[in-house]
């Protein structure tokens, strides 16, 4: 491998794919060294469940022979991740859980389709919390996945694989899914840009559905600039996901410039005492990000969304309740590695209890009791209807700002194995990122520093719908001012 293949996969996936558009370098080249770091951050992080190698590289020729051809593509030849709940044509989806050992995708997501598009080549599939139903990359089926900056914690969750292998620089670039942070605090904890975007910004089509009114595919990236040009290429209508938005997506780098100046910045007022309490060192990030951004010219304003204090109560009602309808269809007739038992019911029985591990299995049961008769009212309805109150307060505390600051997470990564018997614990690390996701609105997330133990923070920011332009560019202004933060020790080079 040449110095500068080497310097291109470690940099912005930006520059590799100008390389490649230049013919500086082949996509071949790239896709081949990323291919060798991928394995090792298999074997180091857990990070891979599926690696494709015969597919990457023919779509790596085809990105060459696109390129020489003269056309123009983004990211040109970009080896990318994807989370395995994400569908890739002729590549297990297993969502990270055994009921779906042996699955083969039929076609690509909407999403990964258009990064395929875009010159993106798929290297592999990584993995996640089974089902998405996770805040630390623990509950995977096939083991946890772990923190490049300290392997002794985990990388977050849900997508804390797709972070785990772009933090370790086995890809530059990896796509994951955000149900109620689970791009943003893997992001956060892996020193990663990551981006949750409007619902309805990105088409469902093809992923596997977890809570269908929450769901959105976003990127993690290692820049704000990489992010961008990610979530434009997986943006846009699509006929497949009536949910998806028919307007057309916005010049996400439009804005990047001294977006700061005049802009006003809300401080959340319920961030500084949040259920379960904040890191000291979180809390000084978020006073150094405030302090940057009013450097720049931005004004500082105090705001609350005082429903808060209700979202992850609220968002743990009605995300179990729509994945108890959900996964009702992995049955082993249907759907599902198909386990045999006595009768119909026994081999419902039999399959669902071996195929789901304990976390899906808590979800499901807690979805069921929300919607079961006598019930339904007392909880699934009363935390609908927070959630519209909710979104009110968002949209009065946007009447006296553009965007709102807050962590990405109350503390910086913990400890494998540390939360796992405590999933109240486990829950409150999602106490920032849930409420975006309840209203429907996007955010995200950028690095702003480490902790004395040298562990990443990020900073969260969110905006009304359809601000993401205005987000990439405060984001951008943040990684500007704030620098470089360091290279993880368990990186593969």
């Amino acid at each position: 491998m040449t110095p500068d293949l080497d310097r291109l996969l470690d940099g912005p996936a930006h520059e590799l794919a100008a390389a490649v558009s230049a013919r500086g370098v082949s996509a071949r080249e790239a896709v081949e060294a990323s291919l060798a770091r991928v394995e090792q951050s298999r074997a180091l992080h857990g990070a891979f469940l599926h690696v494709a190698p015969q597919a990457a590289l023919a779509a790596a020729d085809e990105v060459d022979r696109r390129t020489a051809a003269g056309e123009t593509l983004p990211l040109a030849g970009v080896p990318l991740a994807v989370k395995d709940n994400i569908n890739v044509a002729g590549l297990p989806s297993t969502a990270g859980s055994r009921i779906l050992e042996g699955f083969v995708a039929a076609d690509d997501a909407t999403c990964v389709a258009r990064l395929k598009s875009a010159g993106c080549v798929v290297v592999g599939k990584t993995s996640c919390d089974e089902f998405g139903m996770g805040s630390s990359n623990e509950t995977s089926g096939w083991g946890p996945v772990r923190n490049p900056w300290d392997l002794a914690r985990v990388p977050g969750g849900s997508s804390g694989g797709s972070a785990a292998a772009v933090a370790a620089l086995a890809v530059p670039l990896a796509i994951g899914t955000d149900t109620g942070g689970s791009v943003r605090q893997p992001a956060a904890f892996c020193s990663l840009v990551g981006v949750k975007p409007t619902y309805g910004r990105v088409s469902r089509y093809g992923l596997l559905a977890y809570a269908s009114s929450l769901d959105q595919a976003g990127p993690l990236a290692r820049n704000v600039r990489d992010a961008a040009l990610a979530l434009a290429a997986m943006s846009g209508a699509d006929p497949r996901d009536s949910t998806s938005l028919t307007s057309a997506p916005p010049d996400l780098l439009g804005r990047v410039g001294n977006a700061a100046r005049g802009a006003r910045i809300g401080l959340l007022a319920e961030a500084e005492a949040p259920e379960g309490g904040l890191d000291a060192d979180v809390a000084a990030a978020l006073e150094a990000t405030a302090r940057i951004l009013e450097s720049l010219g931005a004004t500082l304003v105090r705001v609350s969304v005082p429903r808060i204090a209700l979202a992850v109560a609220a968002y743990y009602i009605l995300a179990t309740a729509e994945a108890s309808s959900n996964l009702a269809r992995y049955d082993g007739v249907r759907y599902g590695a198909r386990r045999e038992g006595e009768g119909l019911a026994g081999l419902y029985r039999t399959t669902r209890s071996a195929g789901f591990g304990p976390e899906v299995k808590r979800r499901i049961l807690l979805g069921t009791f929300a919607l079961s008769s006598g019930y339904r009212e007392a909880w699934y309805e009363r935390a609908q209807r927070v959630r519209a109150l909710l979104a009110l307060d968002f949209a009065e505390a946007f009447r006296s700002c553009d965007a709102i600051l807050c962590p990405t997470a109350p503390e910086p990564a913990f400890r494998i194995g540390e939360k796992s018997e405590d999933p109240l614990a486990m829950y409150l690390a999602d106490v920032f990122t849930v409420p975006a996701s309840l209203a429907g609105l996007p955010a995200l997330s950028v690095p702003a520093g480490l902790s004395r133990d040298r562990l990443p923070i990020g900073m969260q920011l969110s905006g009304p719908a359809g601000s993401e332009p205005l987000l990439v560019a405060l984001g951008h202004e943040i990684e500007r001012a704030a620098g470089e933060w360091g290279r993880p020790p368990g990186a593969i080079r």
